[in-house]
């Protein structure tokens, strides 16, 4: 794991180098946002067939981009892993790390990073194939279990077996591709993430029925966007991106109406949200239809996951926890007034 002390000195420096723009500035001097990615999470950032980015963090890039520059695919993607994402955050290497690191207390401070809200609610677990008979994490006993290096996750598993008198020995993995072939090559009896990690990871299998999620959730692990400390303008532009898409989903605003839904509603919040009145988008120094571009750009929060990773998909992923608040979930946006 890199020292937190290093982290500071890159942020300093990069603070003093920065200090005359910010990044909105930078973005727009450049065209793009360097958006930081994990390539290994099929569903959430990979690219296809065609060699094009697809998943719920690459659309999430791409409605920040379409805010800030009114274009959906300035984006340049940049493949981190856990144990360089911060760096590569702290050093100017990419403008926003997306969906890939737990708000706790020491990522957000001690790393002197921001997070900008939470937009997956997720929590650890473990994957086993279902040949071995085990059907709860406590049935664990001197198994061999693949973890990456530098998560969150080390800790969090630590912690469980330590609290129920369990013994496992930890195979340390620097990313989640390696995790997926010492699982697949039987190096590691159990592979333990992110919950929706290892669905993503099991779908990638030629046969994903032969294994299974155990059901223990270890811990709470809420995801989000994570920009620099200290740069408002910045936070605020992507932190608001994120809310747009949740109480577009909440006012039913979509990828299908919102163009009509701009010119038409008669609904003061979706004109706010919209740029038909207001000054939000010049107080982000935004144009004012930021909102409204953000949301074409792929659709309101429901649209991105549904599409990415939900029930439909390879993925399987109920909403649960990132319903919206009035269908029993909780993600919930500050309102657009």
């Amino acid at each position: 794991m890199i020292k937190s002390l290093s982290l500071g000195v890159l942020a300093a420096a990069f603070m003093a180098l920065g200090a005359s723009a910010g990044t909105l500035d930078r973005v727009k001097a450049s065209g793009t946002v360097k958006c930081g990615v994990d390539p290994t999470l099929v569903g959430f950032a990979a690219t296809d067939t065609n060699g094009v980015w697809r998943g719920f963090d690459v659309d999430f890039c791409r409605a920040v981009a379409a805010a800030a520059l009114g274009d959906p695919a300035a984006v340049s993607y940049v493949e981190v892993s856990a144990k360089t994402r911060f760096e590569a955050l702290l050093s100017g290497e990419i403008d926003l790390l997306a969906r890939k690191t737990t708000w706790t207390f020491v990522n957000d401070v001690s790393r002197e990073l921001d997070f900008a809200g939470i937009s997956y609610y997720d929590g650890q677990g473990f994957m086993v194939r279902k040949s071995a008979g085990v059907t709860s994490a406590k049935e664990l006993e001197g198994r061999k279990i693949c973890v990456q290096t530098g998560s969150t996750s080390e800790l969090n598993m630590a912690d469980f077996f330590r609290v129920n008198n369990i013994t496992y020995q930890p195979v340390l993995v620097e990313s989640a591709a390696d995790a997926h072939q010492k699982y697949v090559a039987g190096d590691c009896d159990v592979y333990s993430t992110d919950a929706s990690g290892l669905a993503a990871t099991r779908a990638t299998f030629v046969d994903p029925d032969a294994h299974i999620l155990l059901p223990e959730v270890i811990s709470k692990e809420p995801l989000g966007p994570v920009v620099r400390h200290g740069d408002e303008q910045w936070a605020d532009l992507v932190r608001w991106t994120l809310n747009a898409l949740i109480t577009a989903e909440e006012l039913g605003v979509n990828s299908a109406n919102v163009e009509e839904l701009a010119a038409n509603s008669d609904n003061p919040e979706v004109r706010r949200l919209l740029g038909a009145e207001g000054a939000m988008g010049e107080t982000l120094g935004l144009t004012p239809d930021w909102a409204k571009m953000a949301i074409m750009a792929g659709g309101n929060y429901g649209e991105i996951f549904e599409r990415n990773i939900g029930e439909a998909t390879p993925i399987r992923l109920s909403r649960g926890l990132n319903a919206l608040w009035t269908h029993g979930g909780l993600i919930y946006s500050p309102p657009f007034r």
